[in-house]
């Protein structure tokens, strides 16, 4: 989801010595900056700054858009009885080198905004895996006997195998 910026809007202070800030006021990107950085850094921040705020609409639309909760107490019900509290389940984005993790303390699972490009299956499959996570913490045969009750696990893992190993391709 690209973000809609149809202008730059940069005010240099004197007052600022190094902290650049900015925030999206309708279409227009306001950038705070001090008054002595050079160009070429600015521009740099204002990317990374950019980036950022992407990456928090794309969490926040996503979890507008699509009822992870939702999902996880259908499979909760589904495949454990209903019997897991799940406190909270998120799309991030900060999130590359992992599809899902769970801290299975607290009952709450995060999801990558990777797999929600992914198909239904192997998405539900995440979700099962991070959920197993509340049951047995670890990666032992409980945990993966839980895991494979799901009917496309094997062929979901495949799936993320397959993708996680084309984005190492794509990057060397």
């Amino acid at each position: 989801m690209p973000l809609n910026i149809n202008a730059i809007k940069i005010l240099r202070s004197k007052k600022r010595r190094r902290s650049v800030s900015a925030r999206l006021v309708k279409d227009i990107l306001i950038v705070r900056a001090p008054e002595s950085m050079p160009e070429v850094r600015l521009q740099e921040v204002i990317s990374e700054l950019k980036n950022r705020i992407e990456r928090k609409q794309l969490k926040e639309e996503l979890n507008k858009s699509e009822n992870l909760s939702a999902r996880a107490e259908e499979i909760n019900k589904r495949y454990f009885g209903n019997k897991l509290k799940i406190s909270s389940i998120e799309y991030v984005t900060g999130q590359e080198s992992r599809f899902g993790c769970c801290n299975f303390r607290a009952g709450s699972i995060r999801i990558s905004h990777r797999v929600s490009s992914m198909p239904r299956w192997v998405r539900d499959y995440v979700i099962i895996h991070e959920l197993a996570h509340l049951v047995a913490p670890d990666h032992s045969k409980a945990f993966w006997d839980i895991v494979k009750r799901y009917k496309f696990a094997e062929r979901a893992k495949g799936y993320l195998i397959a993708v996680g190993s084309l984005g190492k391709l794509a990057e060397d």
